[in-house]
């Protein structure tokens, strides 16, 4: 998400105009870091917006309050990024390293969605703010690339055609967003797309006239949204198996 007003207005035109030159031309990651106090550094910028966004949401994170936050002038901050869409595109890469797997992948296709999916959940409960992103399309960096690279060498372990790896890939990464998304509006103190109806008075007269005989069950035993990833999980590849596992 793009947040409206975030450079500030004293910002020299020429230097506006160098920093979309710039950013047309490279992406942020493939830029000299610039600067050298030990305070300010591109990583220090990036883990403090990391910071505050985990905190307060991505709407409170700005070049001023990020300096702010830092103890140095916002102008600072343009020797290390040239605008507020190098610092959305950093955070969302830095966390991208978060997710991904050590060392080789481990040999069955199974386990290492697994463990790739389990990260990617964890990630997301940590940094809610990431859904926020994901309209965005951020610009992909290195450690976005190796997560891929990850994500799509375990599903090459069952096919090799590129559509069918990316359909094996697009059916879990779905399953993990829904469900982080909603475990995180549950954490918040928010239910389940049913949470709650039983309560309404109309509701109540409704499913009292038998008019619902399968759904009136589920909300009588207050079961508003799936709680085990794992068992969801296991029911997609299972899925995928089917459909995949003994081509090798």
């Amino acid at each position: 998400m793009t947040i409206d007003g975030d450079r500030p207005s004293a910002t020299p035109e020429r230097h506006q105009r160098a920093g979309d030159r710039a950013r047309a031309a490279e992406p942020v990651w493939s830029r000299p870091r610039g600067g050298r106090r030990p305070k300010l550094s591109r990583g220090a910028i990036v883990a403090a917006a990391i910071a505050i966004a985990d905190a307060e949401g991505l709407d409170a994170v700005s070049i001023r309050r990020v300096a702010s936050e830092l103890g140095v002038r916002a102008m600072s901050l343009y020797t290390h990024i040239d605008a507020k869409e190098d610092l959305l595109d950093l955070m969302h890469d830095e966390v991208a390293a978060e997710v991904l797997i050590e060392g080789e992948l481990p040999d069955d296709w199974r386990e290492a969605i697994r463990r790739i999916a389990d990260r990617e959940r964890e990630a997301g409960l940590r940094h809610p703010w990431l859904f926020q992103l994901v309209g965005r399309s951020p610009r992909v960096g290195p450690n976005g690339l190796m997560h891929a690279e990850q994500v799509f060498a375990a599903a090459s372990r069952l096919t090799d055609d590129p559509r069918e790896m990316l359909a094996i890939v697009t059916a879990i990464d779905h399953y993990m967003l829904g469900y982080t998304l909603r475990a995180h509006h549950s954490a918040e103190g928010e239910t389940g797309a049913l949470g709650g109806i039983e309560e309404q008075p109309y509701v109540r007269s409704l499913l009292a006239d038998g008019r619902f005989p399968h759904l009136k069950p589920v909300l009588e035993a207050g079961i508003h949204a799936q709680e085990d990833f794992q068992q969801g999980l296991t029911w997609i590849l299972d899925g995928i198996e089917r459909e995949y596992g003994g081509r090798r």
